[in-house]
């Protein structure tokens, strides 16, 4: 029996894998091979293909209502708008809902030996619903205030049969009118290893809908923020076709535009499509549309790895509109604090997690090289670069640094698209200023990085790189941008995260915050707020409430080392 239910295609490997791998078994193809033994034993089978009854958990704010289930590992199941039962979210088979899935090394990864046949070659793969022969993950803990959903699951592996991931997965959930914020974290706790493998694409996470739900639109150009028209994909079924996705949205809507966005701050590639029959279909139908933001991660035996999105529910007007109303914008600000800032290595590798405030990079091979994520900014936006990082080399010809840049119009790194500049290699922390403003070729939609610390390097050569910023004190100035708005009847809050100044390489000195506002955000000049100035950053997240005047205003908060 489960040998011929294996024939299923992995849970999340929804888009990505799917593009890679190919598209999901008809729901019909699986009916046929299984008829003979439903009609031998219809209770088994049942039991078999729904892995677990459902037992749901919902959140209801009177705008919008969202719902996972139990019996799939806490995975998001529902969403609608209130008072409604039309739920968008595509529920045909354990390879759609909204779940958690993350992908690493060894491939294949089979370590008690007990693959599944069809996916021999899978890498690991911890699976949120459950694995290929239908055993369901196991949820550790849940609450639901009214106000929030936690839930936390141990995830199978998908290609072995019942085995259990070592690492769990975690999900906190919250509304705020048309829409649901989701944080997830994952923890591993692998000991069938402690390599550090290559970085994989990871579903950020990956969303399938209803069928009815086919015209798929993002904005796709260079002038991100600016209102300027989107672009409306064509129908493509896996493989997903992928874009730049230079405002971090995408959105999945009916033929009178309203449906579902996907936002991911800060991610920018994308993949997306459309399987089936467009304009029809439930929940429980094969037609289903598909989003994912990606980011390409190094995810280590022992790591903690967390990222947030949002889904809103609403016109394709109001979507794109919630999107500019948030304070995050394009930018160059890399601190490589406590994370890696999605960055992944072509030739090297790291020290590992956790990273103790800067990456380690090993510099031992013929051209070691770091990768930034995908970005979005302006060059006129970010005319120079500072880097801060201590460099062991102990080859002098070899002390070369080198930044490339990727253009919008000019996919891939060359040395047209670059800057040389000598590296100090005494171990110690310094601050190198690129002025790429003085390139020709440095202009434009910026939409990667590329960083080489050396030329090529032998054994026991190291990079500590701590920063890689648009601010010569690696913190953006203002930090985060728009940051709040008061409203007519007083008083602003904003929530912000600080930066212990030794963690960000500046050891022995300290990060001071400043709270300065105006009355247009076009127009006039930055103020001081009395009395918020010269706030010390604690490396956690700080709060400034001002309700000392009642005048709308835009608020920001400036950063500066002591």
């Amino acid at each position: 029996m489960v040998k011929i239910m294996s024939g299923l295609h992995p849970p999340c490997a929804g888009g990505r894998m799917k593009a890679l791998w190919g598209s999901s078994t008809p729901r019909a193809y699986l009916n046929r091979a299984l008829s003979p033994l439903i009609r031998a034993m219809p209770g088994l089978i049942m039991v078999a293909a729904r892995c677990a009854f459902a037992v749901e958990s919902y959140l209801d704010n009177g705008v919008v209502k969202v719902g996972i289930d139990l019996g799939k590992g806490g995975s998001i199941t529902y969403l609608s708008k209130s008072g409604i039962t039309d739920n968008v979210i595509n529920n045909y088979d354990l390879g759609r809902q909204i779940q958690q899935s993350y992908y690493s090394g060894p491939q294949p990864y089979n370590p008690s030996n007990n693959a599944n046949p069809t996916w021999a070659n899978w890498p690991w793969n911890p699976i949120q619903t459950g694995d290929s022969y239908y055993h369901p993950s196991l949820v550790l803990a849940h609450t639901n205030t009214g106000q929030s959903l936690y839930v936390k699951c141990r995830p199978m592996q998908w290609a072995l049969n019942n085995v259990p991931g070592e690492c769990t997965f975690e999900s906190w959930i919250t509304l705020n009118g048309n829409v649901v914020t989701v944080s997830n974290r994952l923890v591993n706790q692998r000991t069938d290893t402690t390599q550090q493998f290559t970085g994989r694409d990871q579903e950020l996470p990956a969303v399938y809908t209803i069928g009815r739900l086919y015209r798929l639109f993002s904005y796709a150009g260079d002038a991100p923020f600016t209102g300027r028209a989107l672009t409306n994909f064509p129908i493509v079924p896996p493989p997903w076709q992928s874009w730049r996705a230079t405002e971090s949205w995408a959105a999945l809507v009916d033929t009178n535009g309203w449906g579902l966005g996907v936002y991911h701050p800060g991610a920018v590639r994308f993949l997306g499509g459309f399987a089936g029959p467009p304009g029809s279909g439930g929940p429980n139908n094969d037609p289903t549309g598909y989003i994912s933001p990606l980011h390409t991660e190094i995810l280590d035996y022992n790591i903690e790895y967390t990222y947030s999105y949002q889904l809103i529910l609403g016109t394709l007007q109001a979507i794109r509109a919630w999107v500019y109303a948030q304070p995050y914008r394009p930018g160059a600000d890399f601190r490589f604090c406590t994370d890696r800032q999605h960055w992944s290595y072509l030739q090297a590798s790291d020290s590992g997690w956790p990273l103790n405030g800067r990456v380690r990079i090993n510099l031992q091979s013929s051209d070691p090289t770091m990768l930034s994520p995908m970005c979005a900014y302006e060059a006129t936006q970010v005319p120079k670069l500072y880097l801060r990082a201590a460099h062991r080399i102990a080859t002098p010809s070899r002390r070369i640094g080198q930044l490339f840049w990727e253009t919008f119009n000019d996919n891939g790194f060359s040395e047209a698209r670059s800057l040389r500049f000598p590296i100090i290699a005494d171990q110690q922390f310094r601050t190198y200023e690129l002025n790429l403003a003085g390139s020709n070729s440095y202009s434009g939609l910026i939409t990667r990085l590329r960083f080489d610390p050396a030329t090529s390097g032998q054994a026991g050569d190291y990079a500590d790189v701590a920063w890689i910023s648009s601010s010569p004190i690696g913190v953006n100035e203002p930090s985060r941008g728009l940051m709040g708005i008061a409203h007519t009847d007083g008083g602003v809050a904003i929530r912000f995260p600080t930066v212990n100044a030794a963690c960000a390489g500046h050891e022995g000195q300290q990060f001071l915050y400043d709270l300065e506002w105006r009355t247009n955000l076009a127009l006039g000049s930055w103020q001081g707020v009395p009395g918020f100035t010269n706030l010390v950053g604690d490396n956690g997240t700080k709060t400034f409430t001002n309700g000392a005047t009642d005048t709308p205003g835009f608020y920001r908060v400036k950063v500066r080392v002591e």
